[in-house]
């Protein structure tokens, strides 16, 4: 037999995908295929046959024409139970062990690792790495191992051990460098995936095919937000914009201080630097005051032993000087010196150290950081007059349906003003984005292909209302596919159902989608709960819906299996704790509920009826609406 034939390679992919969001990792779509497909791709030719090791989406897997084992240890989705399941399962007197999350394994990992077991004469061989001036970097889930060393492995799980370099300590290991430290990099987030994916952006049915039992007619909350967030893309471009013009903007580079922020050590309060180790601890402190230092002003004072000067707030620490005394705890004082109370003063009381805000050359700000006025001084106390940050985002956004008037227009019989393109611009507005109306959209085929053509063409994103739900005059839906990659879902949710989410194109521009429904509450919720995240995630932002939690005044009935929004208003109960109410009819269409309402109560999928005085999770308007 040969020695490859006697190597039996294992695809690690049973892992829950933490870092990831909880997703599965293998699946992630990666230049034209997927994450796990490369590593099938590189680990075949070096081994006599290949499993995987997965613990959902197991028909998908399957699809690769290998086998797939799941774990044999519950409770525990790590590296070691899939080892120890392909330790069970091969047939070869090796296995050798890769994750799924690092498609750049080398194509000469198999024979390497064989090499130095046998010269060694040891039980298992695993990759190292070495990059220039850093210490070695052990990769032990790329391992080669002996599959008769199954009742050691089995061992340690049963003990408890969960470590993936724990397992082996009793038998003989080696390590076996390679040169190229990229070729076992782990893709643990999706922003470092897409960063390497530069083949094309991901289709959608490459994310939904990832989402568990997805199913686009009962689709859960988490799961629609989820494939939004992995689908959208940030638009990248960049400009340099004065300070003041930045307030609001998404900063596009990390701001580095120049600077140490303060620039010396100074005082923290006006009252006496002096040296801490002059304080007498069994009685009074008495010292001779030589000088005084102001903020702002060089000064040449330099107290010795038994003497100290008198300082104000943010003035430079005297050399030898190391600890301030605050005026108000100065016992005695005269023109020429102070005396202190015992216990009044620590060595190293009041001073602030160089540096003790911002360091020279660290990050003052983090890119992806929305910039807020305290932002704006912190930049200009470094002396930076320009900061980088991500182009407007350009929205378009139109409302659909014959029934829909302007402002201004006479109502006829049936006809309703369109409040929904008022509520959407001041979503947008709050936002930061670059705003085109495009009005009201009829019911009509070719004005509908026309206006999404247009908006495609001069839009980062568009925003439509109505049209998406299954109607006869519903025009929208088959207009959206026909023109990009759209899918129509209907969401465990209330209210707001239905939605379209995807990416259309039109004369060589692109946009992504948002399809909302026609009902004005809907409109908004739909929008505060899947439009608002991904808008801010093209702009390169980072700024997640902030839950609170508050006890309910009331009773609320709720089914388990979807999510509901209610509109409520929060207040402090009487034991001064945050308490919220509903509003009272929660109708989808009840636009002036939206209008009362302070906040907006979420219940959960899992959750059922509410009880009073039970603890609720609750969205403030301030700031959003």
């Amino acid at each position: 037999m040969n020695q490859r034939a006697s190597i039996s390679g294992l695809i690690l992919a049973g892992g829950r995908g933490s870092r990831m969001g909880h997703v599965d990792k293998g699946l992630q779509p990666f230049r034209g295929s997927s994450m796990a497909a490369h590593v099938l791709a590189r680990l075949a030719p070096q081994v006599g046959s290949v499993a995987i090791n997965a613990n959902q989406n197991l028909d998908t897997y399957a699809g690769f024409g290998v086998p797939v084992w799941q774990d044999d240890l519950a409770g525990f989705a790590g590296p070691l139970a899939g080892l120890e399941t392909g330790m069970r399962r091969c047939q070869t007197s090796f296995l050798l062990t890769a994750p799924c999350d690092s498609p750049f394994l080398p194509p000469d990992l198999a024979e390497r690792l064989l090499a130095a077991l046998q010269e060694q004469d040891a039980d298992l061989a695993f990759a190292a790495t070495q990059e220039p001036g850093m210490r070695v970097q052990a990769h032990p889930v790329f391992c080669l191992v002996k599959t008769s060393l199954l009742p050691v492995l089995s061992a340690y799980l049963a003990e408890g051990g969960r470590r993936m370099d724990g397992w082996y300590k009793q038998l003989k290991a080696v390590e076996v460098l390679f040169d190229d430290a990229d070729a076992f990099r782990n893709i643990n987030t999706l922003d470092e995936l897409h960063s390497l994916d530069n083949t094309r952006p991901p289709r959608l049915a490459d994310v939904t095919s990832c989402v568990s039992s997805y199913d686009p007619d009962a689709l859960p909350v988490r799961d629609a937000q989820r494939v939004i967030r992995e689908f959208v893309q940030p638009v990248g471009a960049v400009e340099q914009v004065a300070l003041r013009a930045a307030l609001g903007r998404v900063l596009a580079r990390d701001i580095v201080s120049p600077i140490d922020v303060p620039a010396h050590d100074n005082s923290a309060m006006d009252g006496y630097a002096l040296r801490g180790s002059d304080l007498v601890l069994e009685g009074d402190t008495r010292l001779r005051v030589v000088g005084t230092v102001y903020a702002g002003r060089p000064s040449e004072a330099a107290p010795g032993p038994g003497e100290c000067v008198r300082i104000m707030t943010g003035g430079v620490m005297p050399a030898g000087c190391d600890s301030v005394v605050p005026q108000e705890f100065v016992a005695e004082e005269s023109a020429d010196a102070i005396v202190l109370r015992p216990g009044t003063l620590r060595a190293g009381d009041n001073r602030r150290f160089a540096g003790e805000d911002l360091k020279a050359g660290s990050a003052a700000l983090k890119a992806g950081k929305i910039i807020r006025p305290a932002d704006l001084g912190l930049v200009a106390s470094l002396g930076i007059a320009e900061v980088p940050v991500v182009r407007r985002l350009r929205v378009a956004f139109f409302s659909t349906g014959d029934e829909l008037r302007s402002i201004g227009q006479a109502l006829d019989t049936g006809s309703v003003y369109d409040s929904n393109r008022y509520t959407i611009y001041g979503m947008l507005q709050r936002l930061g984005c670059e705003i085109v109306d495009m009005g009201i959209v009829r019911d009509d085929p070719a004005a509908l292909e026309a206006a999404l053509r247009s908006a495609c063409e001069n839009a980062d994103a568009i925003i439509t209302s109505g049209g998406v739900s299954v109607g006869a005059a519903d025009y929208t839906r088959q207009i959206m596919a026909r023109l990009g990659d759209v899918t129509f879902w209907k969401i465990g949710m209330r209210p707001g159902r239905p939605l379209a989410f995807g990416r259309i194109a039109s004369n060589g521009r692109s946009a992504f989608l948002f399809g909302l429904p026609g009902n004005p509450v809907a409109v908004m919720v739909s929008f505060y709960f899947f439009a608002r995240e991904a808008l801010l995630r093209m702009m390169g932002a980072d700024a997640p819906l902030p839950l609170l939690r508050a006890r309910s005044a009331g009773a609320i009935r709720k089914k388990p299996g979807r999510t509901e929004y209610q509109r409520g208003i929060l207040a402090h109960g009487e034991d001064g704790a945050p308490q919220v109410r509903i509003t009272g009819a929660q109708g989808s269409g009840i636009l002036r509920s939206m209008s009362e309402a302070n906040c907006m109560v979420v219940l959960h999928d899992e959750q059922g009826n509410v009880a009073p005085g039970d603890m609720v999770d609750v969205l403030m308007f301030d700031g959003l609406v």
